[in-house]
């Protein structure tokens, strides 16, 4: 195993460890919709070219966004490096630049978190705001 490959595995332990505190479940539940949100809206383009979406949505529960964030954690940025892994892993293509937006919701249907995805050309934070309206 390289030195980078256990750098990555070390830091997946500590947030999968962050997850399971918060949650009272395995955080790998969350990576897994994650990850499932990503391969279900894979296209095939041209042999060997498979198209991911470059933005995701993830909805916390009020109270899961709270802990979360009260103890500065990025999680957008571990999810987003989680995603990138996964899409590694199967040689998807980015239909633009990746980003994972995290924010708190109130009536998140099953009181942790949703995960939706969308294709953006260019992402910015004013995107994921006025995708919705």
């Amino acid at each position: 195993m390289s030195a980078l490959s256990a750098f990555e595995q070390a830091l997946e332990n500590g947030w999968e460890a962050l997850w399971a505190r918060v949650l009272d479940k395995e955080p790998v539940e969350l990576l897994d919709a994650l990850h499932a949100e990503c391969d279900s809206h894979a296209v095939v383009c041209a042999t060997g070219r498979v198209l991911v979406p470059n933005a995701y949505d993830v909805e916390l529960a009020d109270a899961v966004h709270e802990e979360l964030t009260r103890h500065g954690s990025p999680v957008g940025q571990a999810l987003t490096d989680s995603l990138a892994r996964h899409a590694e892993r199967h040689g998807y293509e980015w239909a633009g630049p990746l980003t994972v937006h995290v924010t708190r919701s109130a009536d998140v249907p099953n009181g942790r978190y949703r995960v939706t995805s969308r294709v953006m050309p260019h992402v910015s934070a004013e995107g994921f705001q006025h995708a919705g309206q």
